[in-house]
């Protein structure tokens, strides 16, 4: 019997959020109009969004000897996921994210990844009990690619279902891609990753399926923000999985929710496509809230807008 139905490979990042009428210029110092401060880190989302799914739930990473990694580990501990493989850097900090936001929502983010590139092969080797143990894996490329890989690895070989989310986007080392079941790249991502343009929708399908046949995927994901999901899997099925319409205040930690949403689903046994609906509800409610990691919403609220969705379509007169 597996000890987790999801572990998390991933960052830590606490994220120090100054809000601005425009950008300084060069040299310049500007009177900011606000400031607040949100744990956050895809790994730390992830775990966090998984766990409100209702998945058992660890996560692997490495955080600093300082205020901010204490304060990760209470989180994540109220959220009743496991942080026994998280390292503590005896030198250096917890990764910390500068972004700079708008007045249109846009931003410029700083992210010092500090305690998070630490990370070594050995680290995760010594995780190996988890990796091994769970009944999926996630994955995102915010840590050193060695230490991706070697999860990703280990987990593959043990047979459990590895997620990776590929972003930062860049480069993918093929000796990574071959471990990986299911994909899950937003717009931007696919895009980068295929060199097509996910703006045109009639090509979404094409670049969904590209990244399945070169990757020899179990299935694809690409998230579309307000525009939903495109899944294409093994079996040759494709699905649009459309967009909830909700009242959107912050988009950060969207993609990650859904991320955490999906292995808990795929962990509990769901098929691909039921997976991605209600991964596609808990990120559209991620939207919602402000900040990263706590925008996640449970399981209970999730299945209450997929549910509303499905019965506003309504049904067949008698």
């Amino acid at each position: 019997m597996s000890a987790y139905d999801v572990c998390v490979l991933g960052s830590f990042m606490k994220d120090l959020v100054a809000t601005a009428e425009r950008r300084p210029l060069p040299g310049e110092t500007l009177h900011g109009t606000g400031f607040a401060e949100f744990l956050g880190g895809k790994g730390v989302n992830q775990a966090i969004a998984a766990a409100r799914m209702g998945a058992r739930t660890a996560i692997v990473g490495t955080i600093g000897e300082d205020r901010y990694g204490e304060e990760f580990l209470e989180l994540l501990e109220t959220d009743g996921v496991d942080t026994s493989w998280v390292v503590r850097h005896p030198s250096l900090g917890t990764g910390v994210g500068l972004p700079l936001v708008l007045p249109d929502g846009g931003n410029s983010i700083i992210i010092v990844s500090r305690a998070n590139g630490a990370i070594t092969p050995a680290d995760v080797e010594a995780a190996a009990d988890v990796l091994t143990r769970s009944r999926v894996l996630s994955v995102q490329l915010e840590l050193p690619v060695e230490a991706s890989r070697a999860a990703l690895q280990l987990a593959s070989a043990a047979g459990v279902t590895t997620i990776l989310t590929p972003a930062p986007v860049g480069p993918v080392d093929p000796a990574l891609a071959r471990f990986v079941d299911i994909l899950v790249p937003n717009e931007v991502e696919a895009a980068a990753l295929t060199g097509l343009d996910c703006d045109d929708e009639t090509q979404v399908p094409v670049i969904a399926r590209k990244l399945a046949d070169e990757w020899e995927l179990r299935g694809c994901v690409v998230t579309l923000g307000s525009r939903g999901a495109f899944v294409v899997d093994r079996s040759g099925a494709e699905v649009w999985v459309e967009p909830h319409q909700v009242a959107t205040v912050d988009t950060v930690g969207a993609g990650d929710a859904f991320c955490g949403s999906l292995a808990a689903s795929l962990a509990a046994g769901a098929p691909l496509v039921d997976a991605v609906r209600l991964a596609n509800a808990a990120g559209a409610l991620s939207t919602t809230v402000n900040g990263a990691a706590d925008s996640a919403p449970d399981r209970a609220t999730a299945l209450a807008l997929l549910d509303g969705a499905v019965s506003s379509v309504g049904s067949p007169s008698p």
